[in-house]
Order: structure tokens, then C-alpha cells, then sequence
């Protein structure tokens, strides 16, 4: 009896080690990838000095949700550099942090990062 008892309570942290590392792959991680090490639908990153992708194809009504996976501050702001319109504007967002926004009218939208606006542009086409 000791024997079948002490191989219980070898057996079973290996079986829910086992279980819970099985897991992570089901579920969505931190940055909204489905684990493929890309943005999943209607999501922007951060990533590297760029918007990733630089342009998102929507339907109107759609979310869109922008995650920085930099070490540095980002800014998602509707316009161009220099001139604004104002539409949307993230403010500062950290690394990890993310940034949502309603689209309910047809058109293009582009925006870019107030600190790295000469390299960091993109575009939303909303359908």
C-alpha cells in the first residue's frame, strides 16, 4: 500500500506538468497571437520600429486593437506627420500596452507614431 502511494505522489505533479504545458498552445498569449507569431485579425504590433501589418483591410464597425511589443514608447495617431486630424491619438504606450479603436465610417484612415513618424506609418481601409 505505502508503495502504491508514494507512486501517486510521484506520478501526479508529472501529470499536471504535463497537462499544463499541453495547454499553452490552446490559448491566446499575452500579445493576441493565436501562437503563429503573428497578429491575428484586426490586430496591429508595434514591432521593430513598424506598424505590423503597415496596412489592415476592415469592415465598418470593426475594432481594431494595436499592441507594442517594443522596448520603447509608441503613439498610434490618426494623419499624417504634421498634420493631425485629430480622429483618434493612443497617447504614449508602453511596451505590452495596447490601444482600441471603433471604426464605424467607410474610408482610409493612415496614421502614425509621433516619435518615430519618419519610419512608423500606416493605414486602415475601412469597407
Amino acid at each position: 500500500m505505502d508503495n502504491q502511494i508514494n507512486y501517486f505522489r510521484k506520478i501526479i505533479p508529472l501529470v499536471v506538468l504535463i497537462l499544463a504545458i499541453g495547454m499553452t498552445g490552446c490559448y491566446k498569449n499575452d500579445y493576441g497571437t493565436d501562437n503563429s507569431g503573428t497578429p491575428i485579425q484586426n490586430e496591429v504590433w508595434l514591432q521593430n520600429i513598424s506598424f505590423n501589418p503597415a496596412t489592415i483591410n476592415v469592415s465598418v464597425g470593426a475594432k481594431v486593437t494595436w499592441t507594442n511589443k517594443d522596448n520603447t514608447i509608441h503613439t498610434v495617431t490618426s494623419g499624417t506627420p504634421g498634420s493631425p486630424n485629430g480622429i483618434f491619438d493612443s497617447g504614449d504606450i508602453g511596451k505590452g500596452g495596447t490601444f482600441t479603436y471603433t471604426f464605424n465610417t467607410k474610408g482610409t484612415f493612415n496614421y502614425y507614431c509621433k516619435p518615430h513618424s519618419s519610419s512608423m506609418r500606416g493605414t486602415v481601409i475601412v469597407q
